[in-house]
């Protein structure tokens, strides 16, 4: 069934950032953004809570031809559904059997969403979002060595050995770990020029561009008057 409408619950630089991403390669400005103030605490509002009870961004909207519509909250698997959604676009290796390609593929996709992300929001909250009082150094160190430690060096080998997250050319995995990438250097990880070069030459595409233009808009350190630092649930 062909996709009619997408509608993408965004806030810039986060995770949705890299659903944006993938749509703009995809369908170039043909969906729908909305914009949820993650620090004024827009997230939490019981409007917001009805369309993602996680409280967070992305949230993903598809209506296909016949009329119905599916939501999903999790940005990995919105890159899974949408790459394979738009075959033509050739971002996803065909899931038709058992394929090493695709395996590397899923795998890049998963072990971001799943071990990166998990490291960087604990540095991100502890650092940036939670109230003095319930930050953590001792969490901050752990996951700091851990993601130096445990996860550059294997991205490290990928990127050395074709450029791109899984290979020679870029995919949609790129949409996810490219992000994981910016999002580790924001905060000092990930120095090796090898990151910077990967970086530099997604930047170049004129999807990254349009998904990345409203960084203007972004705020590494949440003011402490935020919403957001009280409402946080983690």
């Amino acid at each position: 069934m062909r996709v009619r409408t997408l509608k993408l619950y965004h806030y810039p630089a986060v995770r949705s950032a890299r659903v944006k991403w993938l749509l703009h390669e995809l369908v170039g400005d043909a969906f729908e953004l909305e914009v949820v103030d993650l620090y004024e605490g827009e997230q939490y509002s019981p409007r917001y809570l009805d369309i993602n009870p996680n409280h967070g961004v992305p949230a993903l909207e598809i209506v296909t031809e016949d009329g119905r519509s599916t939501r999903m909250l999790e940005s990995g698997a919105m890159v899974v559904v949408l790459a394979d959604s738009f075959p033509e676009k050739g971002l996803a290796p065909v899931p038709d059997g058992f394929s090493p390609e695709r395996a590397d593929y899923l795998q890049a996709i998963h072990f971001c969403g799943a071990a990166m992300d998990m490291m960087l929001w604990q540095i991100r909250i502890h650092e940036h979002i939670l109230p003095d009082r319930e930050r953590d150094d001792r969490t901050i160190q752990r996951y700091r060595h851990k993601f130096a430690g445990e996860v550059e060096p294997q991205l490290k080998r990928q990127l050395e050995a074709g450029g791109f997250a899984c290979g020679g050319r870029f995919s949609a995995a790129d949409c996810v770990i490219g992000h994981g990438v910016m999002w580790a250097r924001a905060y000092q990880l990930c120095g090796d020029p090898v990151f910077a070069d990967y970086i530099a030459r997604l930047s170049q595409r004129p999807a990254f561009q349009s998904a990345f233009a409203d960084l203007g808009g972004f705020t590494l350190a949440v003011p402490r008057d935020a919403p957001v630092v009280e409402l946080l649930t983690g």
